[in-house]
């Protein structure tokens, strides 16, 4: 198994660039097969949930490579319904393949999917919200089946505003007589830019970043060219790396209006951030103090993806820290491996308790999830001494190879296959 190892307490300098969004561009891809003319993605990172999506998406009978960031996706053979079991359990987004199957071929079958065990993520929503629409579905030995040969518009109030849920909602209205709306509609960016990218291919969808969505059906979708957004998580990343190990980095490709809720919590006496255009450059000097009270909440509050992350600032931060983890109930365990570090957090329920200390040291650790093993590289940077990271196929789910990345700013790390 691949480890990394981190020699910490180097101060960053330079520029990182950002790729497209990780959770933007796996719905794309999904997305892509409610035409069959050629889609073209640019910007696509190069990590395992992509390279696992375009595994099912070969499966199924497309014809998908991706050379240099560019990913080019041919369904006019599209020939199944099922989403491989192996794969499924391996993404949690092979989800979103199920409106685009039911839109393009009136049938799908999927297994309840996998991806990091940060809680249960229940898909309750997502059966409701495509009930309501005529969808027929049967749950059999872990299977779901879906036929939408009846399907018909209709109106939604998502139970809570779901991220994967509106997403499929939209993909599955498309081709629906009539116009469907949707209310309690999640409304992060990667919706807007799902909602971009259907439009592009001629579909007729309103409302994105808002809380009611309408789609109006159409008859056909045509090929496109298309970048997604920015990687918003990546690029919180790179800012609470740079305010744990000072210096000035200049984030390029990056929008800060995406993750102004995090640029709000980063202490404005120990840090200045400066957004400029497309680049976001931040400088980090002394000690910080830390933040009273962290909630994660949905767009556009604190995101649950980014609090593993400014878990580790804070245990490096003057004063106390609350976390309230308000999306998934699990996603603390990296606190017990920033223990091994020296960091000073309590768990209890859905609440952490971080502690400052005045510096953190290189230990063996492992990461859990995806977030959590991020949170574990950037502690790792801080840290005196060396650190060994395990179990970074977990990391490797939603960040390019950060030893080929990161040395480009002063950071000393490398892989160990």
């Amino acid at each position: 198994m691949s480890k990394y190892i981190i020699e910490g307490g180097n101060k960053l300098c330079g520029a990182l660039s950002v790729k497209g969004a990780k959770n933007s561009v796996l719905t794309l891809l999904a997305a892509s097969i409610l035409t069959s003319e050629k889609v073209v993605l640019h910007d696509c990172p190069d990590i395992s949930d992509v390279a696992t999506m375009l595994q099912i998406l070969r499966k199924l009978g497309c014809k998908a490579t991706c050379e240099g960031g560019t990913v080019q996706i041919d369904s006019s053979g599209i020939s199944s319904f099922k989403i491989p079991c192996d794969l499924a359990k391996e993404l949690r987004s092979s989800i979103f393949l199920l409106g685009s199957l039911l839109s393009r071929l009136k049938r799908a079958r999927v297994v309840y999917p996998g991806g990091c065990d940060i809680g249960l993520r229940p898909i309750d929503i997502h059966l409701a919200g495509l009930r309501e629409l005529g969808i027929k579905i049967g749950e059999k030995h872990g299977h779901i089946d879906c036929d939408s040969t009846r399907a018909h518009s209709a109106e939604r109030v998502l139970d809570l505003p779901s991220v994967g849920a509106t997403e499929n909602l939209i993909m599955a209205c498309v081709f629906i007589d009539g116009v469907s709306v949707l209310r309690n509609c999640a409304k992060e960016p990667e919706i807007v830019d799902l909602q971009n990218f259907l439009n592009a291919m001629g579909a007729k969808v309103r409302g994105a970043g808002g809380s009611v969505i309408t789609v109006e059906g159409v008859k056909k979708l045509h090929g496109v060219e298309y970048t997604p957004i920015p990687d918003r998580i990546v690029a919180g990343t790179y800012i609470i790396a740079a305010a744990m190990c000072g210096g000035s980095l200049t984030i390029e490709n990056a929008c800060a209006e995406h993750i102004s809720s995090l640029i709000a919590k980063i202490p404005k006496s120990s840090c200045k951030i400066y957004p400029r255009d497309d680049k976001i450059i931040i400088t980090s000097e002394g000690r910080h103090s830390a933040v009273p009270k962290i909630e994660t909440m949905y767009y556009p509050g604190f995101p649950t993806d980014l609090q593993a992350q400014m878990m580790a600032l804070q245990s490096i931060s003057d004063g106390t820290s609350v976390i309230v983890e308000n999306i998934f109930e699990t996603r603390f365990k990296t606190a017990s491996q920033l223990c091994k570090m020296g960091a000073d957090i309590t768990v209890s329920g859905s609440t952490a308790v971080v502690r400052g200390v005045p510096c953190l040291y290189g230990a063996r650790v492992a990461a859990t999830d995806l977030r959590g093993g991020a949170s574990l590289v950037l502690a790792a940077m801080a840290a005196h001494g060396q650190s060994e990271i395990d179990e970074i196929h977990h990391i490797d789910r939603g960040y390019e190879d950060l030893s080929l990345i990161l040395p480009s700013v002063g950071v000393d790390i490398r892989r160990q296959n």
